[in-house]
């Protein structure tokens, strides 16, 4: 996984779900950016959510895809996801209804001609650990059809993850991911695998990471937060 990032110059978004070595559940999302709008960003700790906050305020220009809560926690759910869809989520969960239901009411971002996919995720610890993920992308540019992936991973390996990110590499317009999750290691603890991360995201374009390694049992967690900008 880290020289597939360390190779790619702009991935953009990206979730890691898993099962770290130990057996706790894992997440791992980053941001990326390249104009100075989505570059003015932090990630901010609110409870057990996370937020993106804009760094400078003066430099804030359109907060419409780069202000949202990215991490939501509700019950022994934890959502993960590059946009506003989050609390789409979180709504519907809290109707009890799901994941699923939630994303058939959301499409890709209107930020032609990207058309950025929406990624997201769900760990469910309720009974043991679930994971899902999905993707809503356009097809091939085509903003008239929204094409909609979800994917599904029960009691994962220890060690084990699964990584989806928006693009599939740096251009103008920038193509979308393409195929299922990545199949990657998760080795180390918390520390480890945060730095390994960091150090792979491309340093122009970085902006940040955050990893959670959840207990299964009691649902209690380690957490690590970089953002770039703070260690400027």
């Amino acid at each position: 996984m880290f020289e597939y990032l360390a190779a790619n110059e702009y991935p953009g978004r990206g979730i890691i779900l898993g099962k770290s070595e130990d057996g706790r559940a894992v997440f791992a999302y980053f941001i990326m950016g390249r104009s100075i709008n989505s570059r003015n960003r932090i990630f901010e700790v609110c409870k057990d959510d996370i937020k993106t906050k804009a760094f400078d305020e003066s430099l804030l220009s359109d907060p419409s895809l780069i202000i949202y809560s990215p991490v939501r926690v509700f019950g022994k759910n934890t959502i993960v996801s590059n946009g506003d869809q989050t609390d789409t989520i979180y709504k519907y969960l809290n109707e009890q209804k799901t994941f699923e239901d939630a994303l058939y009411t959301r499409t890709f971002e209107p930020d032609a001609p990207n058309f950025t996919p929406r990624i997201s995720g769900l760990i469910d610890i309720e009974n043991g650990l679930r994971l899902k993920l999905s993707i809503l992308k356009s097809d091939n540019g085509n903003e008239s059809q929204s094409l909609r992936f979800f994917y599904n991973y029960d009691n994962p390996k220890c060690g084990e993850g699964f990584f989806i990110h928006t693009y599939k590499e740096n251009g103008d317009p920038l193509k979308s991911f393409e195929g299922e999750p990545k199949k990657v290691n998760l080795k180390g603890n918390i520390d480890k695998l945060t730095e390994s991360l960091w150090n792979s995201l491309n340093t122009d374009n970085k902006i940040s990471l955050a990893v959670r390694y959840i207990d299964i049992s009691t649902g209690k967690y380690e957490q690590v937060i970089k953002n770039k900008l703070e260690g400027m």
